[in-house]
């Protein structure tokens, strides 16, 4: 299949990039990564979660992120509502102030969603039907964040079918689009491609996108063999911010730095200053006392130091 002539890159950087973060980052500084990121062409960014500030402290200043941010017009900012009570948090702010779009999540493994949110995959889905029904009444987008589509930590290889059920779960309570995420990191370019498989039978490939992890440094083959496939969407995350909490060993998300420098070289538009997009990973990463985790990045400011 002919390859996409140009890729729409979410970055998840400032939500699940920051989610798991030890330190605190303040509002200020979570809201000028995200005033970097559209500055650079981000044209779809996550930007933070409503969820309990019990499980997830790093987000407890969601509100104010959202109510701080100068917005692009053109930007699609999208945030993670687990369920009624997190979205309803989400529209309390004046309608300027509401998400484009919400997220919900499901796992394709049935030990994972167990683990991570305490139901089955089945419940998780009963859970999420009246937030999406709420949203999409109120106009508000919403994406499926499926996760652990080809290997998770207590189940091991996940089978393609298992995907498949997880997706057509989604589109039955009318999520719109999806995220094929490799959570932990194990993937390799045909497991990819079969869990992609299994999801286009349920989904367009224009309400598809791809999420890898780099554990294994397998996430740019990943994002070719989704690309072939004709996947033009893909989320990745800000100087390779984020891992994953259930998932002992998985690092962050592929960083958004070496995707742009990938596809770039491929002759494939992104619409994303490269320039731009290393100095906003350096502006986090300085924030969290460390040093970029993107290749390009590095190899770029050896470079301009000379």
């Amino acid at each position: 299949m002919k390859l996409p002539t140009r890729v729409q890159l979410v970055d998840v950087g400032p939500r699940d990039g920051l989610q798991n973060e030890k330190q605190p980052v303040s509002a200020e500084i979570k809201i000028g990564l995200v005033h970097r990121l559209q500055d650079a062409g981000l044209k779809e960014i996550e930007v933070t979660s409503f969820v309990s500030p019990k499980w997830v402290p790093q987000m407890a200043d969601n509100a104010e992120v959202m109510h701080g941010i100068a917005r692009k017009p053109g930007v699609l900012y999208s945030v993670l509502t687990p369920n009624m009570k997190g979205f309803e948090a989400a529209i309390a702010a004046p309608r300027e102030e509401w998400p484009d779009e919400i997220v919900v999540f499901g796992a394709a493994s049935e030990a994972f969603s167990q683990k991570n949110i305490n139901c089955s995959i089945a419940e998780s889905i009963e859970r999420f039907a009246p937030v999406v029904e709420a949203a999409r009444e109120k106009g508000i987008h919403v994406r499926g964040a499926m996760s652990c589509t080809v290997g998770c930590p207590y189940e091991g290889e996940i089978a393609p079918a298992k995907v498949g059920y997880l997706a057509q779960l989604m589109k039955g309570i009318g999520v719109q689009r999806v995220d094929v995420a490799d959570t932990i990191g194990v993937g390799t370019p045909r497991k990819v491609q079969a869990a992609m498989e299994a999801t286009l039978a349920h989904f367009d490939v224009d309400a598809i996108s791809g999420h890898f992890h780099d554990t294994y440094g397998q996430a740019l083959v990943n994002t070719l063999a989704a690309l072939e496939m004709g996947v033009w969407n893909f989320q990745s995350s800000s100087a390779g911010l984020g891992g994953c909490p259930y998932a002992k060993g998985a690092t962050g998300n592929v960083a958004t730095e070496d995707v742009v420098y990938m596809l770039h070289g491929m002759g494939i538009e992104t619409g994303i200053d490269l320039d731009r997009l290393i100095d906003a990973g350096v502006y986090i990463s300085q924030a969290l006392g460390r040093e970029p985790n993107s290749r390009a990045s590095k190899a770029i400011r050896t470079k301009r130091a000379g």
